[in-house]
């Protein structure tokens, strides 16, 4: 069975250097897809395949059965949103409006603004928990605000796929679960999301289909229940670790040893 979003045979690199090499991933339909790995692996490098920020050298991403490269970029960004791992906001643009920006593809010189994009934008800050920063500056926020805003935005663009580089950076550990928990209701209505993760256990707690890479390569992949165990995560971070059941989830849980234990 053809899956929507995939990468065939792709070749990324950064000035003639392969950092993915002839790599193929399909994404499953309707899943919560998480791709971990250690640092410089390819994690991100492969979601920018996905997002046409970076263009393969070979092989080739397909979404709707179609070449992602062969879409123009308001039809590509109807289908498939990003939060990338680092953005910078316009100086002196308020929440709203940096949220209200998410509604780009949505607009033409037939269709201005409209109340579905008011309820769009409004939505979008209520889930992130921004509501109440609406009138202030992007600039004034701290670095967990700016994020939930950068996700508002994200969601405000009401796509089917949504690419997630590093989502929970910069923020608390109460604000990391909610915002995991709002991703996983976005699954659940029909979204289908595929995020870089660092942590471990969020990502055996939160995916549907999980992918480990290593230098380039993807060296396992399926449920988190079947594929995370001690023997994959020391292959894939060096890391001795033990792998238990996590009470409240029913999830892998990741327990490093520490360097007396080893």
């Amino acid at each position: 069975m053809t899956t929507l979003l995939q990468a065939r045979d792709i070749t990324l690199s950064y000035s003639d250097t392969p950092i993915v090499s002839r790599l193929t991933l399909e994404v499953p339909d309707d899943s919560f897809t998480i791709i971990i790995g250690p640092n410089a692996c390819g994690k991100s490098t492969l979601l920018r395949g996905f997002a046409r920020l970076l263009r393969p050298s070979t092989g080739t991403v397909l979404l709707d059965g179609a070449e992602l490269r062969s879409l123009k970029p308001k039809d590509a960004a109807k289908k498939l949103g990003l939060l990338p791992q680092s953005s910078i906001a316009p100086d002196g643009i308020t929440v709203a409006d940096l949220v209200g920006r998410g509604r780009f593809p949505h607009q033409s010189a037939m269709r201005t603004w409209s109340s579905t994009d008011e309820r769009a934008v409004a939505e979008a800050m209520a889930a992130t928990g921004v509501t109440d920063l609406s009138r202030r500056l992007v600039d004034e926020l701290s670095g967990g605000q700016r994020q939930r805003v950068w996700v508002a935005m994200a969601l405000a663009q009401q796509t089917r796929h949504l690419l997630l580089d590093e989502p929970t950076t910069f923020l608390d550990i109460a604000h990391q679960i909610d915002l995991m928990e709002l991703f996983a209701d976005l699954h659940r209505s029909g979204t289908t999301l595929v995020a870089v993760l660092h942590d471990l256990n969020h990502a055996a707690r939160y995916a549907t289909h999980l992918v480990a890479m290593r230098d380039g390569e993807i060296v396992a992949q399926g449920d988190p229940r079947e594929i995370i165990t001690a023997e994959l995560v020391e292959a894939v971070y060096d890391l001795p670790c033990t792998v238990i059941t996590d009470p409240v989830s029913g999830t892998p849980l990741v327990l490093p040893l520490g360097r007396r234990t080893r």
